[in-house]
């Protein structure tokens, strides 16, 4: 039986933290391991908390846009010894006032929406700027300044996977939230401003465009089904029974290359069982998720000499009630990576219609990806035809 003890704590501008520790053994203490929240208190003077920005609606398109000019001055690739998400020491008041932790959640100091929370309009008059709801944390995987999700072992990772579903769990109940999402960017070709290994969950007051597009397209599936089937988990048999894009297969969770994936590297890692979100995982699913996890993420490093960027996003459920009966959790490990030396540019089809160009086949990557690293995974890489077998 898991016991991962929760602290809750306060930085010194007022933004919320939490640590999550590692599960104790069976038998062992479950209880928290720190003193309590006064042992690690932010004894910096930080001020007031960074101004919200404002969300302004596009008419063009229908879709929100978040203007945040205060992100210009959030901290860039700083070295090792000013890292805001090692632990605190004399030389170095991080954001994260302990000494010592496994993995912490705290409110992001530059975020994109939040503070405040609450309903947006449907469709606010034009030239009429709106608070910028919701809430954008940081999810640091652990206190090493150095190595990735890959390199965590499988009890530091299953100590994530705990911390995504509790905070999905939490903002999912704020006032106004309509989607959470938990993601990771790795690596400097995708963007990332902090080299420490660490995700980031953002609750939108709003269906981003890529996820109303999925929901859209699973509620369609489902109403046609008369409620009886889903759009995932009919593309999930579809794959296992074809196998030649299939990754790996465990008991409740399969991985595999979509038939048209968009991105030279991407990979669809589904549960078995329609769930809505990481929060609705049973033990036994959330146990299997960790091994699995880690080993997709070292096949994908195996392609190549060096690491391999990427955005590693967790499709959940919007919470709609007319949208979330059909949505099924997943995830989406996608790379812009398409050789060794190369990277595929968004450019003009892409950025500016939204039609994806692949590079790569999609079966050539599975083939790729079941071969690289085989034989590391809890789970066990899919056959190359045929794969219908589930493995614990």
């Amino acid at each position: 039986m898991r016991a991962n003890s929760i602290t809750q704590g306060t930085l010194a501008d007022g933004r919320e933290l939490y640590y999550f520790d590692d599960a104790r053994a069976e038998g062992g203490d479950a209880g928290p391991r720190r003193a309590g929240p006064g042992s690690f208190a932010d004894r910096r003077a930080l001020g007031e908390r960074a101004p919200a920005g404002e969300l302004r609606f596009d008419a063009l398109t229908g879709e929100w846009v978040a203007i945040a000019a205060h992100r210009q001055f959030r901290t860039h690739l700083p070295p090792a010894d000013e890292c805001p998400l090692c632990p605190s020491t004399p030389d170095n008041p991080s954001e994260i006032p302990a000494t010592d932790y496994d993995v912490v959640v705290f409110e992001n100091r530059f975020p994109s929406l939040g503070p405040d929370v609450g309903r947006l309009p449907e469709r606010p008059a034009w030239g009429t700027g709106v608070p910028a709801y919701g809430r954008c944390e940081v999810v640091s995987f652990t206190p090493q300044h150095t190595g990735s999700f890959s390199t965590l072992g499988e009890a530091r990772a299953r100590t994530v996977v705990e911390a995504w579903a509790a905070r999905t769990e939490a903002l999912s109940a704020l006032p106004g939230i309509r989607q959470v999402f938990p993601f990771e960017n790795r690596g400097a070709e995708i963007g990332v401003t902090l080299h420490h290994p660490h995700g980031q969950i953002y609750a939108y007051p709003y269906l981003p465009p890529r996820a109303a597009v999925l929901a859209a397209a699973a509620r369609k599936y489902y109403d046609d089904a008369g409620g009886r089937d889903t759009l995932t988990g009919s593309l999930l048999r579809a794959e296992r029974s074809d196998g030649s894009r299939m990754v790996l297969e465990g008991r409740h969770f399969s991985a595999y290359v979509p038939f048209a994936a968009r991105w030279p590297l991407e990979v669809h890692l589904v549960p078995h069982r329609q769930v809505p979100d990481l929060a609705a995982l049973s033990g036994a699913e959330r146990d299997e998720l960790a091994p699995l996890y880690l080993d997709l993420l070292r096949r994908l490093d195996a392609l190549y000499p060096t690491p391999t960027p990427y955005i590693a996003a967790w499709q959940q459920a919007p919470l709609d009630g007319l949208l979330r009966p059909a949505g099924y959790l997943h995830l989406q490990l996608s790379s812009p990576r398409r050789a060794a030396d190369k990277l595929k540019y968004l450019a003009g089809s892409e950025a500016a219609m939204g039609a994806f160009i692949n590079d790569t086949t999609p079966e050539a990557v599975a083939a790729r990806l079941r071969t690289a690293a085989a034989g590391t995974s809890a789970a066990s890489p899919a056959p190359a035809a045929r794969a219908q077998r589930s493995i614990a």
